[in-house]
């Protein structure tokens, strides 16, 4: 049987495996272990087996995931979402749909500390959600605000999404993070300005909250110090050069632990519970890295990089129609897949294309996660969306998705910009 004709029956395995629900690592392992088996035998294929999991799981790259993920995972333990919020609503409440901008703000800082979409959304859901039904908001707007808020998780450094994309590309994780800088902001800005046009044209929709006096707004702001001083930490750092992004990932964890502890806010029933909600989190990515590297060695001996490089590459079209095609790719699997599992299955096919083609892969890092980001709030399945519900299991998947509608407007013109400006992404990362 002929190579291409494997990997064909190999994506529609795979595609099979999805549907059926088959956790996405364990699929890509089964078809990358049956398709090597079927072009070089049962014996290279189970050697394969045994080695690919050891060497991928002992990879010193992989080890700043587990110490991202503890960081978070110490962060909201400790309270600082909430505290985030505190913070943002004393200061912005009082304007109309003030609480909206609000959990905004605080879902942009939360992301700074967490790297994660999902944990964003879901952690800003139980902290947010409940106020802005205190004051009446429709639960289109207040879970529509919630569901956008929490994509800037994946951008804003340190962003869980951007290391797995340098570590499968071999790009300099640091310089990916600062990058992500300024498109991240970016986005936290664009969504306060959608959100006071909304008010704008609905009023009545955006109530406004109660007015804090100036010491209540200043004593406010003293609970999110330990946020900045961890933000500072990574950011400062890695844009320094004194910290590489693994040392950065342990000086965050270890970060989080200390404030948590001196502030009494972690004890060792806590750090026990904290310690077992990373290691969960952490396995459950890793058996994706595994399953995405049986799946590349399957890739590799089909030639599928090099065949799908050399289709686009010939393609009588413009590069940046090629690179247009390539993000419509990524919308329409973002609304069905996590992203982590997505830049493992696809970036390895696609990043020849796009190297070929001339583009800086850098700035192609950050225009696919945040292509990404839109397909987590998109439908028919938005993963931040179906989060939110999990959480808010009042509130029908209709209204979530009227809500987030005006933000993905918001984000195809954020995405317009970086494709149009590549400097927006670029220049931190050209003065490092």
């Amino acid at each position: 049987m002929e190579r291409e004709l494997i990997a064909l029956l190999g994506f529609i395995a795979l595609a099979l495996l999805l549907v059926i629900r088959v956790p996405i690592g364990i699929a890509m392992a089964v078809v990358g272990v049956g398709g090597f088996a079927a072009i070089s035998g049962v014996g290279p294929a189970l050697r394969l087996l045994s080695l690919a999991p050891i060497r991928t799981a002992t990879d010193y790259n992989l080890a700043m995931i587990p110490l991202f993920v503890l960081m978070g995972v110490f962060a909201n333990a400790t309270g600082m979402s909430r505290e985030l919020f505190r913070a943002a609503n004393a200061w912005m409440g009082h304007l109309k749909g003030g609480l909206a901008m609000a959990t905004i703000s605080s879902c942009g800082g939360f992301a700074a500390i967490s790297g994660s979409s999902v944990a964003t959304a879901a952690t800003m859901t139980k902290v947010a959600l409940p106020e802005m039904r205190r004051y009446r908001y429709p639960d289109s707007m207040a879970t529509g605000v919630i569901a956008a808020g929490g994509t800037v998780g994946i951008l804003i450094p340190p962003s869980i999404v951007l290391a797995v994309y340098g570590i499968i590309t071999e790009q300099d994780i640091g310089k990916l993070f600062i990058a992500g800088l300024i498109p991240g902001v970016m986005a936290v800005l664009l969504y306060l300005l959608t959100v006071r046009l909304i008010a704008a044209l609905r009023p009545d929709a955006l109530p406004a909250g109660e007015r804090a006096s100036w010491a209540e707004r200043f004593a406010a702001l003293r609970g999110v110090w330990s946020m900045l001083l961890l933000f500072a930490m990574i950011v400062g750092g890695l844009y320094s050069g004194l910290v590489t992004p693994t040392e950065a990932a342990a000086l965050g964890a270890v970060g989080a632990f200390a404030i948590g502890v001196a502030r009494g806010r972690l004890g060792p029933r806590l750090i026990l519970d904290c310690l077992v909600e990373a290691l969960r989190t952490s396995v459950t990515i890793f058996v994706v890295f595994i399953g995405a590297a049986l799946f590349g060695y399957f890739l590799t001996i089909t030639q599928v990089p090099q065949h799908v490089s050399s289709f686009l590459g010939d393609l009588p079209v413009e590069p940046i129609v090629v690179m247009l095609l390539i993000l419509l790719l990524y919308l329409v699997l973002g609304c069905f897949l996590e992203p982590v599992s997505m830049l493992l299955l696809t970036v390895p096919i696609l990043f020849p294309v796009v190297t070929g083609l001339g583009f800086d892969p850098i700035w192609f890092g950050i225009i696919v996660v945040v292509t990404v980001e839109l397909g987590l709030i998109t439908p028919p399945i938005g993963m931040n969306v179906f989060v939110m519900k999990s959480v808010a299991r009042d509130v029908p998947l209709g209204t979530i998705f009227r809500g987030v509608m005006p933000f993905v407007l918001t984000d195809l013109l954020r995405l317009g910009l970086l494709v149009a400006f590549p400097a927006i992404a670029l220049y931190l990362p050209g003065r490092m």
